[in-house]
């Protein structure tokens, strides 16, 4: 149960307030004064301070630095009268999460505590996960978006089985990485997990390498050699690039997917094939069906269990973490002192589309760490295209476009690009944070009417 503590001077605010949070299931503390809210602070472990700004003695933005300085997980909510709104937005820059204007909305009060709550949480979450990457090993696979806690779950569920396996996604988002879970969570994996990239190898070799050869098969094979079946046997085997295979060799994959039969290259000897098969593709391998480049049996037999990869673009809740696992290998790697990044690095590399994706993002790291002078990497340190503005997401709207639609969109996508910072989108527009929330407060009113104002009275 989320724990808030609230801090104001005026005893029957406090109450007010316990009552409506009571309700709603939060546990509270409360304090009347700056300095006593310190003592429970010490005392407590809390998800939230709410303060109010004006009190005497220690004020809210005394406090606001005072709880950062203790506990910095902690997030702070400061209480405003009419007319302190300026004074407010400078509390926001010290570090509170959020402020709410007085009387208070309980619906916009609740609204900002939760999500102060869930920032919290997950920034605990992903400082234990930062302190856990520096002993982690490079086949980690680094992600705590709900895209990727869905992906990892579908690739948990699926590796005990015997299924073959199809991944999509794009190049460089972590097939391989993916892969390899799958043969560590299968009964197979005591077994070996053996790699093929089919992009990598003619289809004359592909072959040979795939299903061995016997010695006089072709001019320089002296002796027997085993493929990649036979070396697997009994593990997994990975065929990367999938829709790079040759039709002649794709005729042959599908007779051991269907018959679990192959010959080596060159031999009349009939071979039984035991490894448990996955595929990966960066292309539409429907269309290449479509256009008659992959055989339509052999993709359905491949097809059993399709886990599609997001991009990074789709979870850059996860480029911290992944720009910061990075880090520490290559800090490590070429002797660095170098122990995070600046915000503004962190800020470029969240509104970047990576197109490359993870692949690009550690290549970034790595030139970033070589040519950090200091102990944080700073825009400076990014290659330019990441540090510059051509990956920014860019709006069009047709002539014609109302205006109130016009503005709705900039302001929420400037959010989401800040994440959810109403201080620092407001910057960005070059308006203040208090229309940022006033049209907020419209928006919400016109899906669910007019939110319930707090009185003493009635919470």
């Amino acid at each position: 149960m989320p724990t808030i503590l609230v801090v104001d001077d005026d005893a029957s605010n406090r109450d007010t307030l316990e009552r409506l949070l009571v309700r709603e299931e939060f546990t509270v503390l409360h304090a009347d004064s700056g300095r006593s809210a310190m003592d429970v602070v010490r005392a407590h472990r809390m998800d939230v301070v709410l303060t109010d700004l004006k009190m005497p003695g220690m004020t809210g933005i005394d406090l606001l630095k005072a709880v950062r300085t203790l506990d910095p997980d902690v997030e702070v909510v400061v209480m405003t009268a009419f007319g302190t709104v300026e004074t407010a937005v400078e509390a926001m820059k010290e570090g509170a999460y959020d402020f709410v204007s007085k009387p208070l909305k309980r619906i916009d009060l609740l609204k900002t505590l939760r999500k102060a709550i869930e920032k919290r949480s997950l920034a605990v979450e992903n400082r234990q996960l930062r302190e856990q990457l520096g002993t982690a090993g490079e086949g980690v696979i680094v992600g705590q978006s709900p895209a990727m806690r869905v992906l990892l779950a579908e690739i948990d569920q699926v590796a005990p089985s015997d299924a073959t396996v199809m991944l999509s996604g794009e190049s460089g988002t972590g097939k391989g990485r993916l892969a390899r879970r799958l043969h560590d969570g299968s009964r197979r994996k005591e077994k070996r997990s053996i790699t093929v990239n089919c992009a990598a190898l003619p289809d004359t070799l592909l072959e040979s390498e795939l299903f061995g050869y016997e010695a006089g098969a072709f001019t320089g094979a002296t002796k027997r050699k085993e493929g990649r079946f036979d070396l697997a046997r009994g593990g997994t085997l990975f065929l990367d690039e999938i829709t790079e295979m040759q039709m002649a060799t794709q005729v042959k994959l599908l007779r051991v997917l269907q018959d679990g039969e192959y010959e080596r290259v060159g031999g009349t000897e009939t071979l039984r094939a035991d490894v448990r098969i996955v595929a990966a593709t960066n292309r539409d391998i429907e269309r290449d069906v479509r256009e008659g480049k992959f055989r339509e049996d052999l993709f359905y037999r491949l097809n059993v269990i399709r886990v599609h990869v997001p991009p990074v673009r789709e979870r850059y809740e996860d480029i911290p973490l992944l720009a910061q696992h990075f880090l520490v290998r290559f800090a490590r790697k070429n002797g660095k002192t170098v122990r995070g990044f600046t915000t503004e690095a962190i800020d470029a590399m969240c509104a970047w589309r990576w197109p490359g994706n993870v692949r690009e993002i550690e290549n970034a790291v790595e030139r970033a760490v070589v040519l950090c002078r200091g102990d944080q990497i700073g825009l400076e340190d990014l290659p330019p295209t990441v540090r510059g503005e051509s990956g920014r997401r860019r709006l069009t709207f047709e002539v014609g476009t109302p205006l109130a639609h016009i503005e709705r969109t900039m302001i929420t996508e400037t959010l989401r690009y800040v994440h959810g910072d109403k201080g620092l989108a407001a910057s960005l527009l070059g308006i203040t944070a208090r229309t940022i929330y006033r049209r907020e407060a419209e928006w919400s009113q016109e899906g669910r009417g007019n939110s319930e104002v707090l009185d003493r009275d009635e919470p």
